[in-house]
């Protein structure tokens, strides 16, 4: 679009009269498409308060005929220019742009309005076409009764395309001319697939008739000579007349000098070179290039004996068409059976001149040796061709509104749901499925409903991370076909989510897949699973280190152990060589009592210590759960706060605009609507729960310790904290009860 034009554009828009209707969504004011009237002026709505300004052709849950027929300018991609001509010529040929909101591919015939200027009315041809359907009465008109187009053109005898096939044809005579067009022009494929001939190749084809019939016809009018034996007599002559003409004159040159009569024949060394070649034939050129006979002053051109072999077929031609039928008598300068002198020929070839002047201007055409009766009778048939012709492209205008009417059938099914997927995005905030949800991914106990196609993963990869959402790519495949697909998780723990994982998705259609993750965006799903992730990294170190100490621990003793059977397997061996046995392998031994005093002395300090924490934690008093919170505080604070920050930017735009839309919002995606897009397993309502678990995890000697301990630490805080005093004898209280004052004197 122009900046003018869309600067025309906004100004309408600016100006527009039409009172919209806005739903607050993802942060963004969206328009709310409540009825027709709503479609048919979406035009006037502002660009700058549509959600979607492009979206792909490809990748989507809509029927690509209708994006295609919705992208005029077949680039792969819908902008808001094409949606809104979807939108007004849908509403044109509508009698109530209220039809659009019903959806369905049925449309009832009172409802098509005709646009002023179409040559064949829509409701006229949709009627046309229920009764080719065999539905005379019907007053509704279906997709499927317009897409069948194979069934239509079967029961039609034309179908618009302009190309006859011989079928078309009545008469036997018409069908063979047609197939003569289609063997020397070639054949055009109609519609039904059939070959035939179109205006373009029966015009050449007549045209090169009437040229080949006036020629023929002007035969006549050249001479007295023409007929078909002058033809076959010019045609003789013409054949041989370069190398006539060569052997009289070298005869006329050895008349001037006889000198010269060795020269103009072949040489010996000619025939020499000749008589070497291996496979000699008379049609060779080596013999071709001989003259005619050998060379004398004076000599005729013998045509039967004594001849070049390459050219006594031609001679005998010439013979037989030209010289007996025109040179009848011994006048001409020769025996006109055997011989032909000079003089002879060069009268022939003043007989057959008028008929070789013909020949020459024969036209140039594909139409091989046609008579001239089968020239005549073609010429007669080219009305019954051009009419079949001119029957077939009237039905084109009728074509075009089947055509039209598919459009607009598809148009009341899909622009609504298409409209709520651009200019707002109703279907996904209101969880009616959208048209870039590609189906439900179940993996890890959880769906996960926001799943877009994507064709390259690695290019997708970037700009789908600023979503700020824990994103898995995975690879889905099923009977042999596989694509890619990308899925938010946006609840719950990502513990478990790793490259590798597999579960199954099941697209829009119901159609299940297996899914593998090939690549994953780290992000928080919540605030709570900040929370705890601190302390289960702190778990997964501990875990981490304890495996890799345990792990050096066994590789040591394994190459002790190692080293000790070589030795015991080796000793006979090094005794009876006489070798100084290896020193032995010094083994683990006791631990002797200064290590003991050590690791004792070690123990106590650090029971000292904690002891003394512990003190000063409880000395605290009252501000023990403000300490308890602070420390909280200061290990999982900062990873709750990225949180935070990262769950109030998290969007929808990035991962759309990667796929190849383009998002004219933030389209955020707040925890609420993260909780509907991924849910975790839930018991269902109203089951019964078997509490007893055959394989539960046993409580351990060091799990009861800790138990006790937890529990003695907190009788002490509760004691330190004066909480159990009314519950304790006095003896045990921490406080001593308060003794009253003796009353005063006189009181």
């Amino acid at each position: 679009m122009s900046q003018d034009a869309q600067h025309a554009n906004e100004t309408h828009a600016s100006h527009g009269t039409h009172a919209w209707q806005f739903f607050r969504a993802g942060g963004v004011d969206q328009v709310l498409i409540r009825n027709g009237a709503d479609i048919a002026r979406i035009g006037e709505l502002d660009q700058k308060l549509w959600v979607a300004l492009a979206c792909p052709t490809r990748g989507i849950e809509l029927d690509p005929r209708t994006l295609d027929l919705i992208d005029t300018d077949r680039d792969g991609r819908i902008r808001p220019p094409e949606l809104i001509a979807a939108c007004e010529w849908a509403c044109k040929h509508l009698k109530e742009p209220d039809v659009l909101m019903q959806g369905g591919d049925s449309l009832a015939l009172d409802a098509i309005a005709d646009a002023e200027g179409d040559a064949v009315p829509l409701a006229e041809e949709a009627r046309r076409i229920l009764q080719l359907r065999g539905k005379p009465d019907a007053d509704t008109l279906t997709l499927a009764d317009v897409t069948g187009r194979s069934e239509l053109l079967a029961a039609m005898r034309f179908n618009g395309d302009g190309v006859v096939p011989p079928e078309s044809a009545d008469d036997e005579p018409v069908r063979a001319l047609i197939r003569r067009i289609m063997k020397t022009h070639g054949a055009a494929k109609d519609r039904k697939g059939l070959d035939g001939v179109d205006r373009k190749t029966s015009e050449a084809f007549f045209a090169e008739a009437k040229a080949l019939h006036d020629w023929q016809s002007g035969a006549g009018a050249e001479g007295t000579d023409a007929g078909a034996v002058a033809l076959a007599a010019a045609q003789a002559v013409g054949a041989v007349r370069e190398k006539v003409d060569d052997f009289f004159a070298r005869c006329r040159v050895a008349a001037y000098d006889a000198r010269a009569v060795p020269a103009l024949n072949a040489s010996i060394e000619t025939y020499e070179a000749m008589a070497v070649q291996p496979d000699l034939k008379l049609q060779s050129e080596s013999i071709a290039r001989l003259p005619l006979a050998p060379v004398a002053p004076a000599r005729t051109l013998p045509l039967r004996r004594g001849v070049n072999p390459a050219w006594a077929e031609a001679l005998q031609t010439l013979q037989r068409d030209a010289v007996q039928p025109l040179l009848p008598t011994a006048e001409d300068g020769g025996d006109a059976a055997d011989e032909l002198s000079e003089a002879a020929w060069h009268a022939l070839q003043a007989r057959v001149g008028s008929c070789q002047r013909w020949l020459a201007a024969r036209p140039a055409t594909k139409l091989g040796a046609l008579t001239t009766a089968e020239v005549a009778d073609a010429l007669t048939l080219q009305s019954a061709v051009m009419a079949l012709i001119e029957d077939d492209e009237r039905v084109e205008p009728h074509n075009a509104r089947i055509a039209d009417l598919e459009k607009l059938l598809r148009f009341k099914r899909d622009l609504l749901t298409l409209v709520n997927n651009f200019v707002s995005f109703k279907s996904f905030y209101r969880r009616e499925g959208a048209i870039f949800q590609a189906g439900r991914l179940y993996l890890d106990g959880r769906s996960c409903d926001l799943s877009v196609r994507v064709a390259d993963a690695a290019k997708h990869a970037p700009l789908a991370g600023l979503a700020k959402a824990y994103l898995a790519y995975c690879l889905c495949t099923r009977q042999g076909q596989t694509m890619t697909v990308v899925s938010a998780f946006t609840a719950g723990d990502t513990d478990f989510l790793f490259i590798g994982r597999n579960g199954v998705f099941y697209d829009r259609e119901g159609n299940d897949w297996d899914a593998t993750i090939t690549k994953v965006i780290e992000n928080p799903t919540s605030v709570a699973q900040a929370f705890f992730s601190p302390y289960k990294k702190f778990l997964r170190l501990i875990e981490e280190q304890v495996a890799k100490r345990a792990a050096a621990s066994d590789t040591v003793a394994q190459g002790s152990l190692g080293s000790l059977a070589s030795t015991l397997v080796t000793a006979d061996k090094s005794a009876a060589s006489g070798a100084k046995p290896a020193a032995p392998v010094k083994l683990p031994g006791r631990v002797d009592v200064g290590t003991v005093a050590a690791i004792g002395v070690a123990l106590g300090s650090i029971s000292a210590v904690l002891v003394a924490v512990f003190s000063k934690f409880v000395d605290l008093g009252q501000w023990i759960p403000i300490a308890v919170l602070g420390i909280v505080i200061a290990i999982s604070g900062p990873s709750m706060l990225i949180a935070w920050l990262k769950l109030r930017q998290r969007s929808l735009g990035p991962i759309l605009d990667a796929s190849g839309w383009a998002i004219n919002g933030r389209m955020r995606v707040n925890v609420r609507l993260g909780g509907s897009l991924s849910q975790t397993a839930h018991l269902p309502a109203h089951s019964k729960r078997v509490l007893s678990d055959p394989y539960a995890e046993r409580h351990t000697f060091a799990g009861v310790v800790a138990t006790v301990v937890a529990v003695s630490a907190l009788v002490v805080l509760a004691w330190r904290m004066n909480w159990l005093d009314s519950e304790l004898p006095q003896a045990w209280q921490r406080t001593t009860p308060a003794v009253a004052a003796p009353a005063a004197p006189g009181g």
